[in-house]
């Protein structure tokens, strides 16, 4: 029996500081120590993946091995920070259709919050635990698990992108 534990992924959040401090789901993550923060786009490390609702490709298991990073600020902030973003040279991946948990935004198809865009990228790359880990923090964490279980169980036995929209349609 294999009992070596699953390496975490590391996680990295730009955050603009723009969102209710005490709402914010990126800050709650870093204080317990399961994201890492920065306040300067050219700070982030270039080898991870950033979710992107605009990319053309989805987040799939075939991108397994690269650190997350997720994008807090509001879509003014995104446009300005941008061409600056593009210099990094980074991996841009959209996630599939997920529905939200959290109280603000529940059971909106792609109004997921940093801690969820967080979750759903772990599980889809096979790390189930820390996606649970992730949400454990947030009173309203199991129902992102309990509303999206199907469609992530699915979306992390596929083999690529394609699969990934594929599946998708089954629940747009």
């Amino acid at each position: 029996m294999n009992l070596t534990k699953q390496r975490d992924i590391p996680l990295y959040i730009y955050h603009a500081g723009q969102c209710d401090p005490k709402k914010c789901t990126g800050r709650k993550m870093a204080c317990f120590d399961l994201a890492r923060l920065y306040n300067r786009v050219s700070k982030l490390p270039r080898s991870a993946i950033l979710l992107d609702p605009l990319a053309e490709k989805a987040l799939s298991p075939a991108d397994a091995g690269k650190g997350i990073i997720v994008l807090d600020c509001s879509w003014e902030e995104v446009e300005r920070i941008f061409p600056e973003l593009g210099k990094l040279n980074l991996d841009h991946r959209a996630l599939p259709y997920l529905l939200a948990g959290n109280p603000v935004n529940f059971g909106r198809p792609f109004k997921l919050n940093s801690a969820e865009a967080f979750a759903a990228a772990l599980y889809i790359l096979g790390n189930k635990e820390q996606a649970e880990r992730v949400l454990s923090k947030f009173n309203w964490g199991h129902s992102f698990l309990e509303l999206n279980k199907e469609p992530l169980e699915e979306y992390s036995n596929a083999k690529n992108s394609t699969e990934i929209v594929e599946i998708q349609s089954h629940y747009v």
